[in-house]
């Protein structure tokens, strides 16, 4: 009886713990839209980009909620930025992306990578490290937060406005 009672316990303790909802993973279907979304980016197709965003999803790239953009400013400016750059893409031996559900059952992507770019003004490469990290509900980006140093851009850009005169697009940047 006693042996038939623990193995019963062991029985309903594996069971608990099976049941455990994951809160951290490299591999889900939220990744998978995330990686689309960056190989968009890369690619230029902003209609494919944009479909992973809800229409109410606010863009905190290197800003505060303040001053987020919607889907539609963030294509503007993401367009208006590519007209500067010969090439850009993020290093794929630097890309690493998670998923975590928080305490609060907010489900986050998580993405790191060096952002590598040729600025047409200058020829030069720069490599930037980017952290972005995107909330979904429902399969959508509901807010992303955008984190990275462009300083060093910004400061050639300069530079290069000072030395040489630059297309007014960059100007406002």
């Amino acid at each position: 009886m006693k042996t038939l009672f623990l193995l019963g316990f062991a029985i309903v303790l594996f069971t608990a713990c099976n049941k455990q909802e994951k809160r951290y993973t490299q591999h889900s279907p939220e990744i998978d839209s995330y990686k689309k979304v960056i190989e968009a980016y890369e690619k230029q197709d902003w209609n494919a980009m944009a479909s992973y965003y809800a229409d109410t999803s606010k863009i905190l790239n290197n800003v505060t909620i303040k001053e987020a953009q919607t889907v539609a400013q963030l294509i503007a400016q993401n367009k208006e930025d590519a007209a500067l750059f010969s090439s850009w893409r993020y290093d794929p031996e630097s890309v690493e992306y998670e998923m975590v559900v928080t305490d609060k059952g907010e489900t986050w992507v998580n993405f790191w990578g060096h952002w590598e770019a040729n600025l047409k003004a200058n020829d030069k490469l720069y490599i930037i490290p980017a952290h972005i990290t995107a909330r979904f509900i429902d399969g959508k980006i509901v807010r992303e937060d955008g984190y990275w140093d462009v300083s060093k851009l910004m400061m050639d850009i300069q530079e290069v406005e000072a030395t040489k005169g630059i297309p007014e697009q960059i100007k406002e940047h």
